[in-house]
């Protein structure tokens, strides 16, 4: 029989270890106890269990073990060895890199940004919303899309229901003392940044100081609906509703433009605009989604970008809510229209751009999952695992992508991704090796292949720590390699075919052959 002394020994190991686990996935002790549920129900612990586990102040059951086991593919004999791993590994993203010289810093100073921006943006064709995009979408980045001043005013109002009903959100308009109003209009065309016109619609717009005009078109579709009821609801509560933001628009104009000005140059109040409805859009998806009973929901449903479908919430809120409420930090998100035009774009690890978002490119990579989806004709979810090479760099991804249409009848690929890379350096799988295995199996093929056994292995079991289904999902298909430009294709069969060779490398092989010359 064990010892009292004996008993507390293997307490303490066991929620140590379980402890180390959790933390080193960035799990809250919440989230864990949902990732139970999810496998065994009977046996799952409440949070306040989980804790005295981890304290060393109960011991698991082996049934409640074997659960844990399963979540962080685990063998259930590990948790009863007496030792530990390596220290936790930080998987945060590399620090920017801070207090370098620039030489010559003058040309950075403040002064002659100040007065050079505006005529760079004025040569390039930027207008003031696009420059207001580019600066809101890099205060995103750095921000890792967490902003909790947001994320508390809106569960200061919304009280963090979950989920919060139609007539829910008409009620906490009425309270608010905001008048509802209703109009039709139908879709027209209009051209706006693209190059062929869109179908356009106007789908609602606040009028200070308290009311809100809907169209009735969006009483069809009642995730939209209660999305443009909170996104007002934001304005009246940020900013008092003093009307100073532009109309909600679906189609040929990006969200953000005030829509009295066709000028082309840089405006203060076309990026006032825009951050109005980046600040509102964010409290709309933070009231409508709150952040705990959200992260527990993508949870119960791996993560799925359709699982919006089942609260009536959209595809898009969905999409974008993720990197905010995840515990895993290493996503991105586009939201693409043909021909490839990217209307939204997050890249929370940096991942480069598969187009230009302000205009299209003479050479994209057409094999970018976003992209190869604006062909496809099916409306179902799709995962794909991508090699992405960049000179030297190889990076790991995963997404899913779905094909879909807009309020305006437009059709555009919604497409959520993480960085792979983390993951797996955080289970202690070797990244490079991985990436080696499945980068030789695709070029093997011409470029895209099936996953290698051993690495499909290892994806597996990420994917069932991070609990992200689609991980799994994709490692089953064919991987493919990527590139930011199919000029500079890496494959060994490039896409392209012969290319013409860049004038840089003969630069390079000229100084090289002087320089051996010398010696």
């Amino acid at each position: 029989m064990e010892t009292t002394r004996g008993v507390r020994r293997k307490a303490h190991f066991l929620g140590t270890k379980i402890k180390h686990l959790r933390k080193r996935n960035q799990l809250t002790l919440e989230d864990l106890s949902v990732r139970c549920v999810q496998v065994d129900r009977e046996a799952a612990p409440s949070v306040s269990y989980l804790s005295m586990i981890e304290n060393g102040k109960r011991v698991p059951s082996e049934r409640l073990i074997a659960v844990i086991a399963d979540i962080f593919q685990k063998d259930p004999d590990w948790f009863f060895d007496e030792s530990l791993d390596e220290d936790i590994i930080d998987t945060a993203p590399d620090a920017a890199m801070t207090g370098m010289p620039l030489e010559p810093g003058f040309l950075f100073s403040e002064s002659l940004l100040q007065r050079a921006i505006p005529e760079l943006l004025a040569q390039s064709g930027i207008t003031g919303r696009q420059f207001a995009h580019l600066l809101i979408r890099a205060h995103q980045e750095a921000c890792h899309n967490r902003f909790p001043d947001l994320e508390r005013a809106a569960e200061s109002v919304g009280e963090k229901v979950f989920p919060m009903q139609l007539d829910d959100v008409f009620a906490l308009a009425k309270r608010l003392r905001l008048s509802i109003r209703w109009f039709d209009r139908q879709t027209f065309k209009d051209a706006g940044d693209t190059e062929r016109p869109l179908n356009t619609v106007v789908r609602s717009f606040f009028d200070a100081p308290n009311k809100i005009y809907l169209n009735r078109s969006l009483e069809k579709n009642p995730a939209r609906l209660k999305y443009d009821l909170a996104n007002h609801i934001a304005h009246r509560i940020l900013h008092d509703g003093d009307g100073a933001r532009a109309p909600q628009v679906s189609g040929g104009r990006v969200s953000g433009r005030r829509h009295d000005t066709d000028s082309p140059n840089v405006d203060s109040k076309d990026i006032l605009y825009a951050w109005r409805d980046f600040e509102c859009s964010y409290f709309a998806a933070a009231l409508l989604a709150p952040k705990t009973p959200f992260r527990q929901f993508l949870a119960r449903h791996a993560h799925a970008i359709d699982c919006g479908n089942r609260v009536d919430l959209t595809t898009t809120l969905v999409m974008r809510r993720m990197p905010s409420v995840s515990p895993y930090p290493h996503w991105h998100y586009f939201d693409a229209y043909p021909p490839g035009n990217l209307r939204a774009v997050y890249r929370g690890n940096g991942i480069p751009l598969p187009w230009g978002n302000m205009t299209l490119i003479s050479d994209p990579c057409r094999h970018w999952a976003v992209f190869r989806m604006l062909q496809s004709r099916s409306t179902k979810p799709t995962a794909q695992i991508s090699v992405l090479r960049s000179g030297d760099d190889k990076r790991l991804y995963c997404c899913q992508s779905i094909r879909g249409k807009d309020a305006a009848d437009n059709p555009h690929v919604l497409c959520a991704g993480v960085d792979l890379a983390p993951a797996l350096t955080a289970q202690g799988f070797d990244v490079r090796e991985t990436i080696d295995m499945i980068e030789a199996s695709c070029n093997r093929n011409g470029g895209s292949a099936a996953v290698p056994k051993e690495a499909r292995r290892r994806l597996s079991s990420v994917g069932k720590i991070l609990n992200i289904g689609w991980i799994e999902e994709g490692s089953g298909k064919e991987a493919t390699i990527i590139c930011p430009r199919s000029s500079s294709c890496p494959r060994d069969d490039h896409c392209l075919g012969k290319v013409k060779p860049k004038l840089k490398p003969q630069i390079d092989e000229i100084r090289a052959s002087v320089m051996a010359r010398k010696t």
